[in-house]
């Protein structure tokens, strides 16, 4: 009887079989398509093996992000809220404002998506050699705060009209989601999104091995097209963002600085953290810990990470003299390839 049964389930047995090595064969063989273009002001680069190129589709989607969080596109719906005019605000945006809300709460203000007009007057000054006065710096403070906005059907309560928004510290790592999530949803397995250094993963590359990102060593030339690799991380399955790799620095007493801002001094921060890659599940996440990281230092980061055992993290910071150092998470240990 039982001899009876294996015979007729067989036949199902060996399709079965057929089946997924036939899968297995089409995934193989199917190309990888590379994709690059501009948008929210930077390079993007995106692989996935599909066997149709789906540049144009991608770039709509971009598009949707673009005319959702573009401080220069004065028809998005942030440059809307900044004007202070009536704006139906969409998912996209509604997202995005929830998840900067719960980081500033968890960040305690580090993170804090109405900072720009202190990274702005701060940005002028080092440009034009004059530092802002403390008058300048207390009167752009009363504008500064993520608790005083509120998300709401029809918009964005502020407690001042003059306050903006600004979400440029997690919009490129949004955008590399939105991008991950469509090819997913066209059942692309294989990928890596990468919008200005904000990178989506998931399964293998071209190599058949996990994809390998390079954290590069900060650098005082923003300019400079070959800077030094400092480790390579194995990211599949994951969202990796990195800040503070691309920005200006500053030397106070022979040491060097990021320039980052903190929103609740309004004042260039104090300590020697230089970069901060985060690794999280999805990138709009890793974007935004990743700024907080270089406006709350290495010990402050370090706190966080251990409430945060889903967040993974690489930092570089300068040493007693001025030497460059490395901390990152334990579970990160098994990541680095080099």
């Amino acid at each position: 009887m039982n001899k009876k049964k294996l015979y007729w389930q067989l036949p199902f047995l060996l399709i079965l079989i057929i089946g997924s090595i036939y899968i297995i064969a089409q995934q193989r063989s199917a190309p990888y398509q590379k994709d690059e273009g501009f948008i929210f002001g930077t390079v993007y680069h995106i692989t996935y093996q599909n066997d149709n190129n789906l540049k144009q589709d991608i770039e709509a989607e971009l598009d949707k992000v673009n005319k959702t969080f573009s401080t220069f596109d004065s028809t998005s719906i942030i440059s809307l809220i900044n004007q202070n005019k009536p704006v139906k605000i969409n998912d996209m945006f509604a997202e995005i404002f929830d998840l900067s809300e719960e980081i500033s709460t968890e960040t305690e203000g580090a993170f804090d998506i109405t900072v720009a007009p202190l990274v702005n007057v701060w940005g002028f000054g080092f440009k034009s050699g004059q530092k802002p006065t403390k008058e300048k710096i207390d009167s752009l403070r009363l504008l500064v705060g993520y608790n005083k906005v509120k998300l709401y059907e029809n918009g964005v309560k502020k407690k001042n009209p003059k306050i903006m928004l600004d979400c440029s510290a997690v919009a490129k790592g949004y955008g590399s989601d939105i991008v991950a999530r469509y090819l997913r949803e066209q059942g692309v397995k294989n990928f890596m999104v990468e919008i200005g250094g904000e990178i989506v993963t998931s399964g293998l590359s071209e190599n058949r091995l996990p994809w390998k990102i390079g954290v590069t060593k900060p650098s005082d030339n923003k300019t400079d097209m070959n800077q030094e690799v400092e480790t390579i991380l194995n990211v599949t399955d994951k969202a990796m963002a990195t800040s503070g790799n691309y920005r200006n620095f500053y030397y106070k007493g022979g040491k060097k600085y990021a320039h980052t801002i903190d929103p609740k001094t309004g004042y260039p921060v104090q300590h020697s953290l230089l970069s901060a890659t985060v690794l999280a599940k999805n990138c709009a996440t890793a974007d935004a810990y990743a700024t907080s990281f270089m406006v709350m230092g290495v010990e402050k980061a370090e706190a966080l990470l251990e409430k945060h055992p889903e967040l993974m993290a690489y930092f570089i910071y300068a040493g007693p003299k001025g030497e460059l150092k490395t901390w990152y998470s334990p579970s990160m240990k098994d990541k680095i390839a080099q």
